[in-house]
Formats: C-alpha cells, structure tokens, sequence
C-alpha cells in the first residue's frame, strides 16, 4: 500500500506542476495579440514559435511516458534517482533544439495556443495511466540529463515548459518578476 500512496501522490505533484506551468504559458500566449506574438527579434524565436516548440517536445515527453514512444528501458535494479533540482543544474542555460522540434518561421499565435493545449491533455491522460513500475523502473538516457527515470521525464516536461515560459516574456517584451517581486527587467 505505501508504493501505491507513494505513486499517487508522486503523479499528482507532477500532474499539479505540469498544469500550472503548461497554463501559464497557453495563457500568456492566449492573452498576447496576434502581432506581438508572431514577431521575433533577430537571432530569436517569437513567442508563437516558442509556443509551438514546447508543445511538440511535450508531445515527445507524453509519448515516452505513455510507451507511444518506446524511447524507455528497463533500469538497473541498483539504479537510484537523483534529486531533479541537481539534474536541472547541470542542464546549459542555451541548449539548440533538436531538428524535429525547431517551429517553422510562420508560426501563428492561435496554432501555438491550439498545440499547446493538445499536448497539454496529452501529457496529463499519460501520466494519468502511468503505472508505478513504469515511473520508478523504466527509463532513459539523454545527454542533457543523463539517465532518469520515467517519473522524472515528467519533472522534465515540466522544467521546459519554465525554461520557455520565461522565453515567452522576454519575446513579448513583458517584465520577469524575481522571487523577491522585484522586476529583473525582460532581458
């Protein structure tokens, strides 16, 4: 019973942090105007291509949860987690995106918002069904984060939905407030 109660209260935090992160930025984008989400600055994505980028990695993280995508082994049984805050530490602060999830140049402001809220019910149905044996022993290596587990693919969804968040911001010329409540400027 304690792996069970461990497990629902494991998906429902990540399901928690998923949604908030995944509505915070389909909000911004939903909130933003069509011109102001569409404009890229050079060398940069617009807020529209940002959108469209998390949502089709988002889709991949889904898929790799859910088995769809059978990218997950069977761990070692010595394998023991590391704690996500030290895995999102040693992630590089400019990462280029992989090929298949570069957004095309005419990203429009409502395609962005319509895939993100598609991959949105997607992540949420697969870790809806993720089982416990799935999250704690099954697995992944990437060389962004080495090897986690398929609970913590999840972590990471929800870690770059953040990340673009706050992309989203400075595209949109909007203030990031700093945990304190002080403006850090949209640099």
């Amino acid at each position: 019973m304690e792996v069970i109660d461990a497990h629902r209260a494991r998906i429902e935090q990540l399901r928690e942090s998923f949604s908030l992160a995944a509505g915070r930025l389909t909000a911004r984008l939903r909130d933003a105007t069509d011109s102001s989400a569409e404009t890229a600055q050079p060398g940069a994505w617009s807020a529209a291509q940002i959108g469209w980028h998390v949502a089709a990695v988002t889709t991949r993280f889904a898929g790799v949860i859910s088995g769809e995508v059978p990218a997950a082994q069977a761990m070692p049984a010595e394998f023991t987690e590391r704690a996500w805050t030290e895995i999102l530490a040693s992630i590089p602060a400019r990462i280029a995106a992989p090929p298949a999830t570069e957004p095309p140049p005419d990203v429009r402001r409502g395609e962005a918002v319509a895939a993100l809220e598609a991959s949105a019910a997607r992540m949420t149905r697969a870790l809806e069904a993720l089982t416990a044996e799935r999250g704690s022993r099954m697995g992944i290596t990437h060389p962004l984060v080495g090897t986690i587990t398929v609970y913590q693919v999840g972590d990471w969804a929800t870690a770059h939905i953040r990340r673009h968040n706050d992309q989203a911001r400075r595209a949109l010329g909007q203030v990031i407030r700093t945990p304190g409540g002080g403006p850090s400027g949209a640099a």
